[in-house]
């Protein structure tokens, strides 16, 4: 077999596509071939219904930034097979990170992975999302053409349902979306499907549009588990969930997933959520934004009640905590680096499943791991480190 590099696209065929998808044995096998880390509370079992049979790792590899050259297409697959060897089995990305090429290298990593034998497939999740209009590899010289020719004048992507020239959600366009994913990735079944940020919307349609919008998206979800292409979906904010009510880009938690049973009944499968939590944004567990059946508290403090998993993306904030975190609070926690510090902070939030941190480079891979080694702060340790948001 030819040994692939990374720098190519990952191009498969229906034949050689991998099956299968995350299980609670696959997990736990995985789990247990890391027994310093487990034992240091690395895995865990999210408070979801369904979703609590999995072990998951307390940290996730991330896809978002990185150049969209070889070199980099290159780093990122060796990240991702390094992460699978370390004790990592959760990753995220989306269609457009990097126009395609972060899920190809997830792709190409995993397909190496297994084809080695050093993994199956039932053993790690693999989140992707879609929303935001993907370029293809590179970006076009005229991007509107390019978006016009591709998704408007075939009819993936009807011009009405485009919000800002960006964004959709029509069910159309998520059926071609998860196809390319499914490409892209080589995978028969993806584990979690997200809709991006679809608060993006809002400051284009009225609710009323927006929630007949997310149903239709819902419905279509709840078909691509039936068909199984998806196992569980939902929604990945960057704004939505952790901003006041009376907010233009405010989701109501509660709400979503009414939208949700309406969808697919009692037995839907919106499963997860995926917002900001680190240092120097504290909203999902310090704000009380949301409320359940009159309860009001935070997406963190409800999310058993509301039978989601929860997943923190920007644990690093981007890149700006890993220079600037105050030496009492380094020191507080017995940590040296700023980054470690922030990523304890983020992983050690109460009712978090997953912290999702951005690694492009193996090395990157070998210093966070590190962190997942240490034992997990108390809550009380935890929320002795910082004031919540005003609620």
């Amino acid at each position: 077999m030819q040994k692939t590099t990374g720098m190519e696209p990952l191009l498969v065929t229906l034949s050689s596509m991998i099956d299968g998808f995350a299980t609670s044995a696959g997990t736990a096998r995985f789990r247990d071939r890391f027994p310093s880390l487990a034992n240091a509370g690395h895995f865990r079992q999210p408070q979801a219904p369904v979703v609590d049979e999995l072990w998951l790792s307390s940290i996730g590899l991330g896809t978002y930034l990185g150049e969209t050259d070889a070199a980099s297409d290159v780093s990122y697959t060796q990240s991702v097979m390094q992460a699978l060897r370390s004790g990592i089995n959760v990753l995220d990305t989306a269609i457009n990170y990097r126009h395609q090429r972060s899920e190809r290298n997830i792709g190409t990593a995993i397909k190496q992975l297994v084809d080695t034998g050093e993994l199956q497939r039932d053993e790690i999740l693999v989140c992707t999302k879609a929303g935001y209009l993907p370029f293809d590899s590179e970006l076009p010289a005229d991007q509107r053409d390019y978006l016009r020719k591709e998704y408007v004048e075939t009819g993936v992507a009807p011009a009405g349902e485009i919000a800002g020239g960006m964004h959709c959600m029509a069910p159309r366009y998520l059926s071609d979306q998860l196809e390319r994913s499914q490409r892209n990735t080589g995978l028969d079944t993806l584990d979690v499907f997200y809709l991006h940020n679809p608060e993006s919307q809002l400051g284009y349609v009225a609710p009323d549009a927006f929630r007949d919008r997310l149903r239709s998206a819902f419905r279509w979800a709840e078909d691509a588990v039936d068909d199984g292409k998806i196992r569980w979906y939902g929604i990945a904010t960057w704004n939505g969930l952790r901003v006041a009510p009376g907010d233009r880009s405010y989701m109501n938690l509660e709400l979503v997933l009414e939208t949700a049973h309406e969808a697919g009944g009692n037995d839907h499968h919106f499963r997860f959520v995926q917002l900001p939590l680190n240092l120097a944004m504290t909203e999902a567990y310090g704000l009380g934004n949301q409320s359940l059946r009159g309860e009001r508290g935070s997406v963190l403090s409800l999310a058993e009640q509301y039978g989601i998993a929860v997943v923190a993306s920007g644990t690093l904030h981007q890149g700006q905590l890993i220079r600037g975190v105050p030496e009492k609070l380094k020191e507080t926690m017995g940590l040296d680096s700023d980054a470690a510090t922030a990523i304890q902070f983020t992983r050690s939030a109460p009712g978090l499943a997953t912290a999702l941190i951005g690694m492009s480079r193996p090395d990157h891979v070998l210093e966070n791991i590190q962190v997942a080694a240490r034992p997990l702060m108390t809550i009380e340790e935890w929320e002795g480190l910082f004031s919540p948001a005003e609620s």
